[in-house]
């Protein structure tokens, strides 16, 4: 098949169409989750709380780039842990599984806001993540992909699932949930 520019966009819509959302009791409307995600990270936020972001490789970059737009235009606190430094050294000291659950150990404060992004939705370090901020007493808001039986979608307070098997329209509807919650924060702090 050959790849278009129509045809990219076509299905890249498909996939923003097709976002699916979960949370503890089962299906979520995907406009309602939306809503309930920025509720959640505007609510914990005026509380003093922050926003912590993880993913890996492009996950990660989606998670620094929403980070610098959650403090910079919507005036909360929010970071990520892609630090090359961080990631070098307790993926040496304790190895790569461990790489987000020992600074999410050591920085998350009860009540914090855990946004973890995984395409694949099994990646070990993004669970262990999830697992010490839920043991903090984080909210969490989880972004997976490919199948729906992955680990990571049920984990959150709030699950956002892009049902496709592509790394790149997987990852594209990501930053594009990040920037819409992002830009409800941002309209709703101005």
């Amino acid at each position: 098949m050959e790849i278009t520019l129509s045809s990219y966009a076509r299905e890249l819509f498909s996939c923003l169409d097709s976002v699916r959302a979960t949370g503890p009791k089962g299906e979520l409307k995907p406009d309602g989750a939306m809503e309930s995600a920025a509720r959640t990270v505007l609510k914990q936020c005026s509380k003093g709380r922050k926003v912590i972001l993880i993913g890996n490789g492009g996950s990660a970059s989606i998670a620094n780039h929403i980070a610098v737009d959650l403090w910079k235009n919507g005036g909360v606190r929010a970071t990520s842990f892609s630090d090359s430094s961080l990631l070098t050294c307790i993926s040496n000291d304790y190895g790569y599984p461990f790489s987000f659950e020992k600074p999410v150990s050591m920085f998350a404060d009860k009540g914090d806001v855990l946004v973890a992004i995984s395409s694949s939705g099994k990646s070990e370090n993004i669970i262990n993540g999830v697992t010490a901020g839920r043991a903090a007493g984080c909210k969490v808001i989880t972004m997976s992909g490919f199948g729906d039986d992955n680990p990571l979608r049920g984990m959150g307070d709030i699950n956002f699932f892009v049902p496709s098997g592509s790394y790149g329209f997987v990852e594209v509807t990501h930053l594009a949930l990040c920037h819409c919650i992002t830009d409800i924060v941002i309209a709703r702090n101005n």
